[in-house]
């Protein structure tokens, strides 16, 4: 299992003293990259092959208040990547310094062609690097439609609310 630790700075602490949802969110994307970065997603091979992450959506489920003062672990697993690794669901965990669980997050993104803006899979090489992460129990294959899973749409704003 892929996992990183942390201190608790003071920045990541909000108005009651815990650890602030913005800092879940920043350590599970440092976990992620770092994860990226040492299995073959550096800046020199994204930039090859025109490729950037993006992120659909992150649901955290809290368990527990965290404060400042000890170390906290967060793990990362793979739940799902399709066959070509256009999309890809992580699971993060956090644990505290007797480890724990705190707190849950599902994630799921794809990978874009930063010269079309486009969805796109990933190399050969990419792939397997990706895939070779530790799977969760529930792993699957996604398809275009579990990025759907929650039937999720935009709703512009009508014009003259615009006015308002």
């Amino acid at each position: 299992m892929y996992k990183k630790k942390f201190e608790i700075r003071w920045s990541d602490i909000d108005a009651n003293r815990h650890l602030a949802n913005t800092a879940y969110i920043n350590f599970m994307s440092h976990t992620r990259m770092s994860f990226l970065m040492e299995n073959g997603f550096g800046h020199k091979e994204m930039a090859q092959h025109n490729l950037g992450p993006v992120v659909f959506y992150e649901h955290i489920s809290y368990f527990k208040e965290v404060f400042a003062g000890k170390p906290v672990t967060v793990t990362l697993k793979l739940r799902g990547l399709s066959e070509d690794g256009m999309y890809f669901e992580f699971v993060h965990d956090f644990y505290d310094h007797k480890g724990r669980n705190f707190a849950s997050c599902e994630m799921m993104g794809g990978w874009i062609d930063l010269k079309e803006r486009k969805l796109t899979g990933l190399p050969k090489d990419l792939f397997d690097s990706l895939d070779h992460l530790d799977h969760t129990e529930d792993f699957k294959v996604l398809t275009k439609e579990d990025t759907r899973r929650y039937g999720k749409k935009p709703k512009d704003l009508d014009p003259a609310m615009l006015q308002a």
